[in-house]
């Protein structure tokens, strides 16, 4: 494979270093140079052991256009859909964009769907635990049927947002970059919106359909230029009537990302970081004593599962679904729904006929 990846932060050199475990040709671009700097001689070097030469950095002017098999974008999320729309001009296999897809305004949300789908493109939105081996075996261990019907369904990612910041030592705080601002796609709702994406991909696992109902309390910052919400609680339904609960913050040590999928005769449970270097997966059917299962992984392996299954949709081994752009577009749905939600005090109905724009947003 053959890759381009624009944006020279965290996520990018997560990106380039998984790429190049797998042994693909990747480039490197960025708008900064001073950002390319830093990857050789520090953020790369600093987390994986040394400098790989094999990388190519480029100033993002002077990069290459087509001919590239995968091209990942890892710029701020009010920059996706722009870089989105130049790389789908590039018509390369392939294209990831870093999680939130876009800001929750939705602006172009839907047209970049559609280019796509016209441009023959596949799509990808990087939510990755939905496909690590601890969600794969909850999803296969609720499938089994020995837990019941779920009932309900919970899902948090709480986590203090100090740890992006030493990963990001450049960054003097939220309101540096675009953390500290939701309507750009930071704060809690933006930055943490894993929690959200992984209750949907549980929850179309169950066969309980998309979310269409979203209600919220959310805790806004505005303090001098920041305005981020730092807590978002949400009460969700689906078009089956399943009804379950997400919480994401920006404040909570330790972290804990955690979902419960409570049947009528059990429930599974999936913690990420368990403990040192591995997530669990605990299933507890009526009766029984819980039987917890560990899954060894690094932090790097997030990032090379995500690529390996997306060479497996482009082989026609898996399906695209788990990481598709739709499912992206659904979490930002979401999203902008539980700002509207907290902004007027009422539930919001999710009218998905509209597409993924505001007008699908309406107060139930």
């Amino acid at each position: 494979m053959k890759i381009k990846i624009f944006g020279a932060g965290s996520i990018g050199n997560h990106m380039a270093h998984a790429a190049r475990r797998l042994d693909w040709d990747v480039t490197l671009t960025d708008l900064d140079p001073a950002a390319l700097t830093r990857t050789r001689e520090s953020i790369y070097p600093d987390r994986y052991g040394t400098w790989d030469d094999a990388i190519t950095l480029v100033p993002a002017a002077e990069a290459a256009r087509g001919g590239y098999d995968l091209v990942i974008i890892g710029t701020p999320p009010d920059s996706h859909l722009g870089v989105a729309f130049a790389a789908l001009a590039e018509q390369p296999r392939a294209i990831l964009v870093e999680k939130p897809v876009c800001r929750p305004d939705l602006e172009r949300a839907q047209e970049l769907h559609d280019a796509a789908a016209t441009a023959g493109v596949a799509m990808f939105v990087g939510y990755d635990h939905v496909v690590g081996a601890a969600a794969k075996a909850a999803v296969a261990a609720y499938q089994d049927g020995t837990t019941g019907r779920l009932a309900t369904l919970d899902v948090e990612f709480r986590e203090f947002w100090g740890g992006i910041f030493a990963a990001h030592p450049w960054l003097d705080g939220p309101h540096d970059s675009y953390l500290g601002y939701w309507r750009r796609g930071g704060g809690a709702g933006g930055e943490h919106s894993h929690a959200v994406n992984l209750w949907q991909h549980f929850a179309h696992s169950a066969g309980a359909g998309r979310v269409v109902g979203v209600s919220a309390a959310i805790d806004y910052v505005r303090e001098g230029e920041v305005d981020y919400d730092r807590l978002c609680l949400f009460n969700l339904e689906t078009e089956s009537g399943l009804i379950g609960r997400v919480v994401q913050d920006v404040v909570t040590q330790p972290p804990r990302k955690w979902a419960r999928l409570q049947g009528g005769d059990g429930f599974v449970e999936w913690q990420c970081g368990f403990a040192p270097g591995c997530d669990a997966v605990t299933v507890a059917r009526n009766g029984t004593t819980p039987e917890t299962s560990r899954f060894e992984k690094t932090r790097p392996d997030d990032f090379i599962q995500e690529l390996r299954h997306i060479t497996s949709v482009l082989a026609g081994d898996e399906e695209m679904a788990d990481l598709s752009l739709a499912r992206g577009l659904d979490t930002m749905l979401v999203v902008a729904a539980a700002h509207e939600s907290a902004r007027t005090g009422r539930r919001i109905r999710i009218d998905h006929s509209a597409g993924w724009t505001q007008a699908a947003l309406q107060p139930a």
